[in-house]
């Protein structure tokens, strides 16, 4: 009862946290990328079927807030697979290692870590790449670039980049609307940095899915 107390207490202290850089984020004009979790609203079971996580699998979870889908990543690999969580908010990386801790995960390494700079993964390494409800926040920033060179980098040849996000719609969860991307958006910004998109695929009420594989030569 006490674990489940703190790790309660921590969610709502770093949600506390959010709401107020979010306030000063918007004042300087930058979208914030909060590590806000999407756990409420996404099913990360249909989520990694859709992108056909297996075991052995190494998957990297770029911008994992508090790390759920990392989570249920780490049964499905298995002991002979690995996920990297990585989020630039430390807040969210402590969350995290509390669950892992209490739950006797060892297949998870939190990572804390700006992915429009550096992921301190080694080149062509990663299996499944996934990015939940963060793309948009990079687009909006300018930050596309960066981003998607350091997940060409890690991802190996034949390997995935399996983006999620919300769908295009006004009066619905997300960001504002103009914030929002469509599904042509990101094929565009995947194969300009050559990715094939592989599927398009509504993955929930409120978000779509993108998976898209690297050039086995790349």
């Amino acid at each position: 009862m006490v674990i489940k107390y703190n790790i309660f207490l921590n969610e709502y202290i770093f949600l506390i946290t959010y709401f107020l850089k979010g306030d000063k984020m918007e004042k300087d004009g930058k979208h914030f990328h909060h590590g806000k979790s999407s756990r409420e609203i996404l099913d990360p079971s249909r989520v990694l079927e859709t992108i056909e996580l297996k075991e052995g699998d190494v998957f990297l979870d770029a911008g994992a807030g508090d790390g759920y889908m990392s989570i249920a990543a780490s049964s499905i690999v298995g002991e002979k697979g690995k996920v990297y969580a990585v989020d630039i908010y430390e807040e969210s990386m402590n969350i995290l290692k509390e669950e892992i801790e209490n739950e006797k995960i060892d297949n998870i390494e939190p990572i804390v870590a700006d992915i429009t700079a550096k992921i301190p993964v080694k080149d062509k390494t990663i299996d499944k790449c996934y990015m939940g409800n963060v793309l948009h926040g990079f687009v909006e920033n300018g930050e596309v670039d960066k981003v998607m060179k350091e997940i060409r980098r890690i991802v190996k040849p034949g390997g995935t980049f399996n983006i999620i996000e919300f769908k295009k719609v006004e009066n619905a969860p997300g960001p504002p609307f103009h914030v929002k991307i469509s599904p042509k958006q990101v094929r565009k910004i995947v194969e300009e940095h050559n990715f094939e998109v592989k599927v398009v695929e509504e993955v929930g009420e409120h978000h779509y899915g993108v998976i898209a594989i690297k050039g086995k030569y790349d």
